[in-house]
């Protein structure tokens, strides 16, 4: 009985060890996705989720200014909620609000007293002045070191224009709007004429339109003169002359304004151009009675012919010093991330993935939706028209961002300037008086 018991055993053990072998020797199936498309996904899914389970919790507080009625404010919540999907270890603790003024106000408190957030889209001019001199965001120079893609896909012209009043660069903006010079091609074809691409075609087609009886430049000089007044005095000056404030008309400023007679000498301008209104100077041009208008890009949606309407940029006036491509518009918001995020290693790298998810070029795509200027790289939608397309091309393009005049005086200084510019067209006062005026009541 005895010998039968060990019999039993050494028979069990070599059964097991003999299981156990079986086991070592069996190599598990890989599945591929283009093995199997399903099972490829779970694989995928189950890769992620093993990655984030590696990743400490970290809960990221977060401020928009998408909030409210803002059209743009489904999309950012939409994108908040991907990114939780993508990143589950990541949890946005989110208080996006409409930026008025009391908004701004609570903002300014939070950083005053420590209390700002890890990520907030933000203005990026002297909106941002109190934010600013809190000295708790970080560069995007800074950011790129440890994050080379970051704000990868958003162009230079882009992160220049939303740099702050300092110069630096801190935040990635998604949107913005632009100016620029809107033709009826088919009127430049009807006379076999090109494009004002420079100052010397810009002439030609003054000269034939007019003497074909259409109006070369639709334009109220008496109610809305300012888009002629920023791309003549940034045409002549320069991007940074542009952009300064003197205490004096400088010369080249004076050289953008004196532009306005020469061209009314010409006879590019409506012959009512100082009783017409804007509104009545944009007809002009929508029903072709007009070849050109300054305008912005909320304009190009309310013109009748998608087909036969392009955009191009301003050509630069004879002895401008501006580089061709130079464009006015303007850029005033952006993500930024704070030192709080930035000094938390866990928080670091999930700002930086936020912010990212924000503004590469799918993110942007939505937000811009082929309205006004798209921050990043982006393509033209699948139901955008020609003039959608022109407009995207021609802002994609720009060598340098500027924003207007109205954003550097005030409005008091500014409204003399407009008021201004139909004497200065006739001869009747000079650039250099009105500007020194401009400047003197800007100045008090």
């Amino acid at each position: 009985m005895k010998n039968f018991k060990k019999q039993i055993a050494f028979l069990l053990t070599l059964i097991l060890a003999a299981a156990v072998l079986s086991a070592c020797g069996t190599t598990k199936p890989t599945v591929s996705k283009e093995e199997n498309g399903e099972k490829g996904e779970k694989v995928e899914e189950k890769g992620k989720e093993e990655s984030n389970a590696k990743s400490n919790p970290v809960t990221l507080t977060t401020v928009s200014m998408f909030g409210g009625t803002d059209p743009n404010a489904a999309n950012y919540q939409a994108i908040n909620e991907q990114f939780m999907k993508d990143y589950d270890y990541i949890t946005i603790e989110d208080d996006s609000q409409s930026s008025d003024q009391d908004w701004k106000a609570k903002i300014a408190a939070d950083f005053a007293v420590g209390n700002e957030p890890d990520v907030i889209q933000y203005f990026t001019d002297a909106n941002a002045s109190d934010v600013l001199a809190a000295n708790k965001l970080v560069s995007i120079e800074e950011i790129k070191k440890s994050y080379p893609n970051y704000a990868g896909d958003t162009l230079d012209s882009a992160l220049i224009a939303a740099a702050n009043p300092d110069g630096v660069e801190r935040a990635v903006p998604t949107t913005g709007y632009w100016e620029g010079l809107f033709c009826n091609k088919d009127l430049f074809d009807q006379y076999g004429l090109e494009l004002p691409t420079d100052w010397d075609k810009m002439e030609t087609a003054i000269k034939t339109f007019k003497e074909n009886g259409i109006i070369p430049i639709a334009v109220s000089l008496n109610n809305v003169p300012h888009y002629w007044i920023e791309f003549l005095m940034l045409s002549a000056a320069g991007p940074e002359d542009y952009a300064i404030v003197p205490k004096t008309a400088p010369e080249d400023w004076c050289k953008g304004l004196a532009m306005f007679k020469t061209l009314r000498d010409m006879g590019a301008f409506p012959v009512d151009t100082d009783t017409i209104d804007n509104d009545f100077a944009g007809e002009l041009f929508k029903n072709k009675q007009a070849a050109m208008q300054l305008d912005g890009s909320w304009y190009a949606g309310g013109v009748p012919d998608q087909e036969n309407t392009v955009v191009t940029a301003f050509p630069v006036i004879p002895g401008g010093k501006a580089p061709a491509g130079s464009m006015v518009g303007g850029i005033s918001s952006g993500f930024y991330i704070t030192k709080k995020a930035w000094d938390d290693p866990d928080k670091r790298d999930a700002a930086a993935k936020f912010v990212m998810a924000h503004t590469n070029k799918d993110a942007v795509t939505t937000y811009w939706g082929g309205n006004g200027q798209a921050a990043a790289k982006v393509d033209p939608l699948d139901d955008m028209t020609p003039l959608g397309i022109s407009g995207l091309n021609y802002s994609s393009a720009a060598t340098c961002i500027s924003a207007p005049t109205d954003s550097r005086l005030s409005q008091e200084a500014y409204n003399i300037l407009v008021a201004g510019i139909v004497d200065v067209s006739t001869g009747a006062r000079t650039p250099e008086d009105l500007l020194n005026e401009v400047l003197q009541v800007n100045a008090k």
